[in-house]
């Protein structure tokens, strides 16, 4: 019988690489490895739970046993799939449709369950989240403000640089002046 896991902080790429790696070192088989949900084609005895656990705390990640704790993690991911890995274009999202259709639950009710766990609104989060990836953009210089302003929904590049200047402190242009984006970059998971 396969069972699901539930991991807090798995928000890229490598982060499923990485936990895929951990399971199959304790002779687990993941069939599935998503942002934030594992499922393993066996049941896992209570050792074997004990050293995973372990094994994830050490690499930065936690199992998440509570029905709240998921569904927060789930937001999370969903945010920063469709953030920093979804399909390129116009990201202009009416998030609380998309957020209660994936998770089948009222926005109302994701949105305050996400404030009061967090301690910030859900819009906040994405907000923050959108700057992120403005960032990693700024960074690599492959765009233009004004594509990146249209990639990430922003209705102008006004817009973007106000948003972006009330989080960072600094206007886009300026940031990718002074070089200091590296320094200014945040993991995904340590956005609050």
């Amino acid at each position: 019988m396969a069972t699901t896991l539930h991991i807090k902080n798995m928000v890229c790429d490598r982060c499923k690489l990485v936990v895929r790696q951990e399971l199959e070192k304790l002779s687990l088989h993941p069939e599935k490895v998503a942002l934030g949900e594992v499922v393993v084609t066996e049941d896992i005895s209570p050792e074997v739970q004990k050293e995973l656990d372990d094994s994830l705390l050490r690499l930065g990640f936690e199992r998440i046993d509570d029905r709240r704790a998921r569904l927060i993690e789930t937001i999370k991911n969903t945010v920063i799939g469709l953030i920093h890995h979804g399909e390129p274009g116009n990201r202009k999202f009416n998030w609380s449709d998309i957020l209660s259709d994936r998770l089948n639950y009222e926005y109302n009710y994701l949105s305050n369950l996400f404030s009061s766990v967090e301690g910030i609104t859900l819009e906040q989060y994405i907000i923050r989240q959108k700057i992120e990836r403005v960032k990693e953009l700024l960074f690599y210089d492959e765009f233009t403000l004004s594509e990146i302003a249209h990639k990430l929904g922003y209705s102008s590049v006004a817009h973007l640089s106000a948003q972006f200047k009330k989080i960072t402190g600094f206007t886009p242009s300026d940031l990718k002046k002074s070089r200091e984006i590296e320094q200014n970059r945040k993991s995904l998971d340590h956005i609050h």
